[in-house]
């Protein structure tokens, strides 16, 4: 009997059974019980980062666009959160931030265009939110949040999960010009995010941060517009992307990660030539 009783009592199962003692003993100690959820009684008891260890796809299938897919960064977590009061709602979830983008395509010695966080750019804002443009302040609202809604009378185990890439197009001609001809020799794109394992109060907007995750997209990709299309880009630099960094202390997350704009409404693709002014190709929606 008390071989199986061990067998039983894993993680995260022994963590469900101290939340429950915890929570007890709390009342007990205490003639008018009023619970509270703190940091201290979430248990987070599995995290994992990744991208994946695939080099970028570059596709050539149209006369008009290169397209490019990088590699997905995914990220997941296991919860227990406590009992939840009466008349509280808590939302558990990833919220992401891009702290940083550069966005060149070049087209030879005419110039390049470039996709911009104008705020971010000039330093007025240390980051950019990421939400899909509906759930702010999450990621999203499929696999990526997860909803409590008060009372609850024992803790309750989560899973949230989430994943991001870049799939964009990119002109072979210059993105001002009225001609056809493709010109487009290169294409560098580095950008940053933080993400952030969050557990929101939905009534006081109290937000308590579980886990902190940075990482890093790159891509580098060379071009010949004079060869036939399907074999004029490739890859250089590295093929594989470095591996996202759990952070051993959770940061805060800044003001703008939270709210719109978001990143895609927020970017302006700019024409900058190699003599003249820059013009504005696409403005902020």
């Amino acid at each position: 009997m008390n071989k199986l009783v061990k067998a039983e009592l894993t993680l995260p199962s022994l963590v469900v059974l101290a939340l429950l003692l915890t929570s007890t003993m709390g009342c007990i100690q205490s003639i008018a019980c009023k619970p509270r959820i703190r940091r201290e009684n979430i248990v987070v008891y599995e995290v994992s980062a990744s991208i994946d260890q695939c080099p970028t796809v570059i596709e050539e299938n149209s006369p008009i666009v290169l397209r490019y897919k990088t590699p997905y960064f995914r990220a997941s977590a296991g919860i227990v959160m406590p009992p939840v009061p009466r008349n509280e709602t808590w939302t558990v979830g990833w919220i992401q931030a891009c702290t940083q983008m550069e966005f060149y395509n070049t087209y030879g010695d005419i110039g390049m265009s470039s996709w911009e966080l104008p705020e971010l750019r000039e330093g007025r804002v240390k980051a950019i939110s990421d939400s899909d443009g509906v759930s702010y302040p999450w990621y999203g609202n499929t696999t990526e949040t997860v909803t409590l809604v008060g009372p609850t009378y024992k803790p309750s185990r989560l899973t949230v999960s989430m994943n991001d890439n870049f799939y964009p197009s990119v002109t072979w001609a210059v993105p001002i010009s009225n001609s056809n001809t493709p010109m487009l020799t290169h294409i560098t794109r580095d950008q940053s995010f933080i993400t952030w394992l969050v557990a929101l109060n939905a009534v006081t907007k109290e937000r308590i941060v579980l886990q902190t995750i940075r990482w890093r997209m790159r891509v580098d990709i060379a071009v010949d517009p004079g060869m036939p299309l399907g074999s004029r880009a490739s890859l250089v630099g590295r093929p594989h992307q470095e591996q996202p960094h759990i952070l051993n202390n959770p940061e805060p997350i800044p003001p703008n990660a939270l709210g719109r704009p978001n990143a895609n409404d927020a970017q302006v693709l700019m024409w900058r030539p190699r003599r003249g002014a820059p013009l504005v190709v696409i403005p902020p929606k």
